[in-house]
C-alpha cells in the first residue's frame, strides 16, 4: 500500500460527469475494451482535440477514470463493488460522495491535496493554491510534476463544486457541503479513506472529521457500528475515546 500512497497518478483535471459516465459503463457490465473505447469517444472533442499522442492528456484521463472504477487493485475490488451498489441507490446530485471515496482510495494523491485544502479552509476559511502546492511538494518532493498535478486536482474540486473561486486570484473558499447521515455510506467512506493511508488504520474520530473529507459532514457513528457495517474492517480498542479502525488483513471468505 505504501508505494501507491507515495505515487502521484492523479495528474489531470477530471470532471465529475466523466466519472459518472465511467461508473455507469461498469454497471452496465462492459469490459475493459468497451469502456476504454467509450471514454475515448466521450473525451474526443473535449480533451487533446486532434492529438494522437499515446500518453497525451486524454489518455491520462482515461487511465484515471478506469483505475478509479474498473481496473482497481484487487485489494479493494469489494470496495468498488459496494460503491457501485450504493451509487445505484443515490440521487444523481448526491453521487459525488461515492466518486470522491473511490478517487480517494484509488489515488491517495487526491486525498493528500484534499487534506491540505481542508486544513486551510478550517484554519482560515480560505485556501490559497500556492500554499496547497507548497505543502504537496513538501510531501511528494520538490517536483514540478507534484505542483502541476495539485493544481489540476484543485481545478477538479472547483469543477465538482466543492470549492469556489474568490475575488483573489488563486484563493478558494468552501463550496457545496453534503450532509452524510446514512451509516452504510459513512462506513463505506471510512473504508475508502483507510485505503489511502499508509498503515490502513486510524482513529475513528480522525476518519470522520478528516480534512480530506472537507466537502462532507459525516454523521458521527461509533467504531463498532462502522465495523459491523463493513466485513472488511477490524476494531482495535486502545481506550475509552481512542478506537482504531483498520483494514482487515485477511479478507473474509465469500
Amino acid at each position: 500500500m505504501s508505494g501507491r500512497v507515495n505515487q502521484i497518478g492523479f495528474s489531470q483535471r477530471v470532471r465529475l460527469e466523466w466519472l459518472e459516465h465511467t461508473a455507469n459503463l461498469v454497471l452496465a457490465g462492459n469490459d475493459k475494451v468497451v469502456v476504454n473505447d467509450a471514454l475515448q469517444e466521450l473525451l474526443r472533442n473535449k480533451v487533446s482535440v486532434g492529438g494522437q499522442g499515446k500518453r497525451g492528456n486524454r489518455e491520462k484521463i482515461v487511465t484515471i477514470l478506469m483505475k478509479t472504477w474498473l481496473t482497481v487493485p484487487r485489494e479493494f475490488e469489494a470496495l468498488r463493488d459496494e460503491g457501485l451498489n450504493i451509487l445505484q441507490g443515490l440521487p444523481r446530485k448526491n453521487r459525488i460522495t461515492v466518486h470522491w471515496g473511490m478517487a480517494l482510495a484509488a489515488y491517495p494523491f487526491w486525498g493528500a491535496v484534499a487534506a491540505h485544502t481542508g486544513r486551510l479552509l478550517r484554519l482560515q476559511g480560505r485556501a490559497a493554491a500556492f500554499h496547497i502546492q507548497r505543502r504537496v511538494k513538501e510531501q511528494y518532493g520538490e517536483r514540478e510534476t507534484a505542483s502541476r498535478a495539485a493544481r489540476r486536482v484543485l481545478r477538479s474540486f472547483i469543477d465538482w463544486g466543492v470549492l469556489h473561486e474568490t475575488q483573489d486570484k488563486g484563493v478558494y473558499a468552501q463550496g457545496i457541503q453534503y450532509s452524510i447521515q446514512d451509516p452504510r455510506l459513512v462506513a463505506w467512506l471510512v473504508e475508502a479513506s483507510l485505503h489511502a493511508r499508509v498503515n490502513g488504520s486510524a482513529a475513528i474520530k480522525d476518519l470522520l472529521d478528516s480534512p480530506s473529507m472537507f466537502p462532507f459532514r459525516l454523521a458521527h457513528i461509533s467504531a463498532e457500528k462502522v465495523v459491523f457495517l463493513s466485513p472488511f474492517l477490524d476494531l482495535l480498542r486502545q481506550g475509552l475515546d481512542d478506537d482504531l479502525v483498520m483494514l482487515r488483513r485477511k479478507r473474509p471468505a465469500t
